[in-house]
Formats: C-alpha cells, sequence, structure tokens
C-alpha cells in the first residue's frame, strides 16, 4: 500500500491530446482515424477526469462511421468515491449512457449505484479500485518492479458492475529515447499492458486491451488501443500540465 499511496501523490493533473491512426485491421475496418482529449484537474481532495475519444472509419458493409465516446468521473482522492458518466455514440445517435455513484468502505466492500442506463444496484468484490487509484496501482508495481499484477476495476464505463484487469509492465526506468515534451525529460517511465475482462465464467478473451508508455507522474503516449475488429495506434500531439491548485 505504501508504493500505492506514493504513487498516487505523484500523479499530476494534465490536459493530453493524443492523434489516433489505424494500426492493423482484422479486414471489415478499412481504414479509421480519429483524436482522443484527456483531462485530469486537481480539486485538492478528489480528481475529476474527462475523456473525449472520436473515431471515423470506413467499414466494408456499414459505410462511413463516427464513433464518439465522452467520459467523466469525479473520485476521491482516498479511493472511496466516485462519480461516473459515459455517454457512447454512432452517427450522432445515443448508442448507451452509464451513470452513477460507487463507493467503497474501509474494509475494501463496496456497491455501484446506477442511474442509467436503468436504475439498480451491484455490490462491488473486495479490492475493487476506482480508475484513478488503479493507475496509481499500477504505476506503484512498476516502480517496485513487479512483473504483472491483476488488480480489480470499476470505472463505469459500462453497466455490469467491476471489470478483471490483468497488466504486464515491462522496463520501468529512465528513458532512452527522448521525451515527446520538456515536462516529461525527467520523469521514469515504462511499456504497460492493460487487459480489461467481464467478470464472467465463459470470459477467455479481453473486452478490449491497450498498451501506452507511462510516465511516473501519470501521463502516457505511444498508446496501442485494440478495439477487436481493429487496432489504433495513438501518439501524444499536445500536453499540459498545470500546476496544483495553490488553496489546497
Amino acid at each position: 500500500m505504501t508504493g500505492q499511496i506514493q504513487a498516487e501523490h505523484a500523479l499530476t493533473g494534465q490536459r493530453a491530446t493524443y492523434d489516433l491512426s489505424l494500426a492493423e485491421s482484422g479486414g471489415n475496418t478499412l481504414s479509421a482515424t480519429g483524436s482522443m482529449t484527456y483531462v485530469v484537474r486537481d480539486t485538492c481532495s478528489a480528481w475529476s477526469t474527462q475523456q473525449h475519444l472520436d473515431i471515423q472509419s470506413a467499414t466494408r458493409n456499414g459505410g462511413a462511421v463516427t464513433m464518439v465516446s465522452d467520459y467523466s468521473t469525479l473520485e476521491s482522492k482516498d479511493g472511496r468515491h466516485l462519480i461516473f458518466r459515459t455517454v457512447q455514440k454512432s452517427n450522432n445517435t445515443v448508442l448507451q449512457t452509464v451513470s452513477g455513484e460507487a463507493s467503497v468502505d474501509a474494509h475494501g466492500h463496496g456497491v455501484v449505484q446506477y442511474e442509467k442506463p436503468i436504475k439498480k444496484t451491484l455490490k462491488l468484490p473486495p479490492g475493487t479500485l476506482f480508475p484513478m487509484m488503479h493507475t496509481a496501482a499500477i504505476l506503484a508495481a512498476a516502480q517496485q518492479g513487479a512483473p504483472n499484477i491483476a488488480p480489480l476495476l470499476f470505472d463505469g464505463t459500462g453497466a455490469d458492475g467491476a471489470q478483471e484487469t490483468y497488466i504486464t509492465l515491462l522496463g520501468w526506468g529512465p528513458q532512452k529515447d527522448p521525451a515527446p515534451f520538456p515536462a516529461l525529460a525527467s520523469q521514469p517511465a515504462g511499456r504497460v499492458h492493460v487487459a480489461f475482462f467481464s467478470r464472467t465464467p465463459d470470459s477467455i478473451l479481453p473486452d478490449y486491451e491497450i498498451g501506452m508508455r507511462y510516465f511516473a507522474n501519470g501521463v502516457s503516449d505511444k498508446l496501442d488501443m485494440d478495439f477487436g475488429d481493429f487496432r489504433m495506434h495513438g501518439s501524444l500531439h499536445n500536453l499540459a500540465l498545470p500546476p496544483p491548485p495553490a488553496h489546497c
């Protein structure tokens, strides 16, 4: 836990934008381009995050498709409370909205109260982490030289509660390649691969996979996003690291 707390303290507010390009297609996707914006704000007692993902693709049987996902959270820094909202659209038609609140008590037992797509309450398994604490756990494990970890995650992107994650960590330390931005030059970093699985008995293949280079402050670059039918590469196009709020 000490390493996780230290990693959490190292996280920083950020505004990162990524250019996305098609890396590999399973056959149905002919072309794909896009962008992603990821914003983290330090509100003293919590982390506020917003992610906007916009992908334009052309498929063999569906023509041109524009997929847009907007995801926002407010997560207490003690990892005990999360407010979440996800809206997914295809060609400007809303496919799904997921929203609600989740909490974890001092013993690690959690509950999520969904408002959308339908009102319901689900228990979270002991040890479930919310997104920023999940990131902190990844960075702490990398700094300690662990080859892999498998924490449970609840991030509010789906309506079925917690997910299983399996994370592979490689090569943590000073970077041999030049950092993409001066603000990252002094940050140690390493490669991370995260696979997300549904918590069902027949879940053998991951629902989604992402690889990246993670820096110690929580900034990532060199994204490799696997959507199943196609993979996209993400390059860090712009980065701003605001100073911590002075009033905290």
